[in-house]
């Protein structure tokens, strides 16, 4: 409820990328992904090797993830190593677009990390990145990557001064 994805699977301590979503060319969430040409995000990285490792969260409206939450990118390619946490396996899953679950593995539904944003009432927004190894792709180019442009771009909107 708070950050609008929740965990889902974990996994040795590698990584893979994000794809970008139709939602994050949108104008509403454009300015997240200013200056970022790429579809593919977080390839690389210090934590494991990609912005989506080692801990994957993702939406689930039934736990509580807000209405108004939106996916801008989405983890694809999880390594063989990534499962589901127990909690998974009991709990009924479902995607924020209404889809019915999705098997990446036999029994694995929404094995995924997820890039979310959504507004808050009186001014206030989330942005929820769904991973854990994110930050350690920040560093590309001297901080010149698509992850820091993504960072710098939320932070300098919700300081005021973007």
């Amino acid at each position: 409820m708070l950050f609008g994805v929740g965990f889902v699977g974990q996994g040795d301590f590698e990584g893979t990328h994000f794809r970008r979503l139709p939602a994050s060319r949108d104008p509403a969430h454009g300015w997240i992904f200013e200056g970022i040409e790429e579809d593919v995000v977080g390839d690389y990285g210090l934590s494991g090797g990609g912005a989506a490792g080692y801990e994957l969260d993702c939406t689930d409206p039934a736990l509580g993830t807000p209405e108004n939450a939106i996916v801008l990118a989405r983890s694809e390619d999880e390594p063989a190593s990534f499962l589901l946490v127990p909690e998974e396996y009991i709990a009924r899953r479902g995607t924020i677009e209404g889809d019915p679950p999705k098997k990446v593995r036999p029994n694995e539904p929404q094995l995924r990390a997820e890039i979310v944003y959504f507004d808050k009432p009186k001014g206030g927004a989330v942005f929820s990145v769904g991973s854990i190894t994110f930050c350690g792709s920040l560093w590309r180019n001297g901080f010149e990557g698509p992850v820091s442009r993504i960072l710098e771009n939320v932070v300098r909107r919700f300081s005021g001064s973007g």
